[in-house]
């Protein structure tokens, strides 16, 4: 099991930029596989990005892609996702996650694929 603690969000204008970062403790946090989702107000939690374990891999949900970074510091034991030209749609609670199973080849998509998450941080785009 891998504990996972997000922080970096907040307030920001639309066109600005915020980077979260997701810490992880437990064990072997640099073999999974790891992803950001988010649920906004009303809304279900929808996949935003995920990345291997080696970061060899990555994947975005069309609505970040171009937009948001997905990327990972194993030695630091960090998740992050760098968000720039914010729009007022990207507003919701972000969360991180942590792939059900160790260094899985795929790039897992779904809230099925992943077994451990994080309590979330806000995400709010002013116009």
């Amino acid at each position: 099991q891998v504990h996972l603690v997000e922080s970096g969000g907040g307030l920001v204008q639309a066109g600005g930029s915020l980077r979260l970062s997701c810490a992880a403790s437990g064990r072997s946090f640099s073999s999974y596989a790891m992803g950001w989702f988010r649920q906004a107000p009303g809304k279900e939690r929808e996949f935003v990005a995920a990345i291997t374990w080696s970061s060899g891999r990555t994947y975005y949900a069309d609505s970040v892609k171009g937009r948001f970074t997905i990327s990972r510091d194993n030695a630091k034991n960090t998740l992050y996702l760098q968000m720039n030209s914010l729009k007022p749609e990207d507003t919701a609670d972000y969360s991180c996650a942590a792939d059900s199973y160790l260094r899985r080849a795929i790039v897992p998509r779904t809230e099925a694929d992943f077994g451990s998450w994080g309590q979330g941080t806000q995400v709010t785009v002013s116009s």
